[in-house]
Order: structure tokens, then sequence, then C-alpha cells
């Protein structure tokens, strides 16, 4: 099995990342001019907060890799200041889109009522064992930027008992509860764009990061 002995460079991965990145881009405009172009200030700044949130990450998390830029300049604490005021960004400002665009999901209120509260639990509870088994300063990266991390035993309790995704598979249905509880067409086509988007990331970015710092050598 091969093992990578270097970092991933700051551009590995991201052409997928591109490729993808536009491709829902796209499609996530058409859905929008197919709804009638429904609130756009706030549509738009739902759709602009995973994007600028990932982007942030792809470019910190490559800086510190190669060579520790992010923590010798403005350090690891103001990373995960700026960190989840972009995740918690893109809640709000889903959040903002459903409330502004509700009622305009025109489904049967026992469906949505059944979808959520199933989305709405499972999104609590893996967010629930993301802070209490993961930890939240482990979940936005911290083994990019300190060892010790790395040497920490992978999760078995919680949500990561059934996968050892539980963020991007289950939490990231908070947006899809959001959506359906406000019965929001807008608020829904941007809930399924961020969930895709995620998965961009995971892929582009996040699967070669890890590769690298968990490979025999990243561990010397």
């Amino acid at each position: 099995m091969s093992i990578r002995k270097s970092p991933p460079t700051l551009w590995h991965g991201q052409l997928l990342h591109l490729i993808c990145g536009t491709l829902l881009f796209v499609l996530v405009e058409l859905v929008w001019g197919y709804l009638g172009r429904p609130h756009p200030a706030i549509f738009w700044v739902a759709i602009a907060f995973p994007i600028v949130h990932q982007i942030y990450v792809w470019v910190t998390w490559r800086l510190e890799l190669q060579s520790s830029l992010v923590s010798k300049t403005i350090g690891f604490r103001a990373y995960l200041i700026l960190f989840f005021i972009l995740f918690g960004g893109r809640f709000v400002s889903l959040f903002a889109l459903a409330w502004v665009d509700k009622g305009s999901l025109k489904i049967p209120v026992l469906i949505q009522a059944i979808t959520t509260t199933i989305f709405l639990f499972i999104s609590l509870y893996a967010m629930y064992s993301v802070k209490r088994y993961f930890g939240m300063t482990r979940a936005a990266g911290a083994d990019h930027f300190e060892q010790r991390y790395r040497s920490m035993p992978a999760v078995k309790e919680g949500i990561f008992r059934f996968t050892s995704n539980g963020m991007y598979i289950y939490a990231f249905l908070l947006f899809w509860a959001i959506a359906l509880g406000f019965r929001s067409t807008a608020a829904l086509a941007v809930a399924v764009f961020s969930h895709a988007y995620i998965w961009v990331h995971f892929y582009a970015t996040e699967s070669p990061d890890m590769d690298f710092i968990y490979s025999t050598d990243s561990l010397e």
C-alpha cells in the first residue's frame, strides 16, 4: 500500500472541487429560476456561506499542512473563530431564507411533520454525538494543526456507531429539517446544494488530507 510522504499541495483535488462546485452552482441557479427567483438577496447569501466556508477550510488546511502558515500568522484560535462564524452562518442564513419563504412548499402537513421530526431528531443526535464524543475543535480540523489529535482513537460512540462520517451524512440533515419545517422551496434548494457541496469538500479536500495526516510517515 502506498504511503503519502508529503502533504497534498494547495491545488490537489481542486479540479474536482471546481467542476463539481460549478455544476452544483449552475443547477441551483436553474432551480432558483424555475421557482420564480424568490428572495434573491437572502437566497444567494445562503448559497454564499457554504461556498466561502469550504474555500476557507480548503485554503487554511492546505497552507497549514504545507508550512504551518496559519499557526504562524493568525493562529489556531483565530482560525477556529472564523471557522465557526462561517459554519454558523450557513444555518442562520438558511433559517432566514426559510422564514421569509415559508409556505411555498406545498406538501401535506402530516408528511411535513413526520419528515421534519425525523430529520431534526437525527441531525440533533448527530451534533450531540460530535460535541460529546468527537469534540467540536477536532471536528473543525484540529488534526491539521496539532499533532496530539492525530493519535486519538477513532470514535465509535453515539452516531459514530453507525458510520465513521456521522457529521456529513446525518448532521447536515438539519438543513433539510429547517426547509421542511417552514415548507420553503427556496430553503430546500439551498439545503440540497449545501449537503451535496459538503461531499465535494470531502472528496476534493478532506480525503487527500486524511490520507496524509494518518499515513505512517506523517506520524513519525
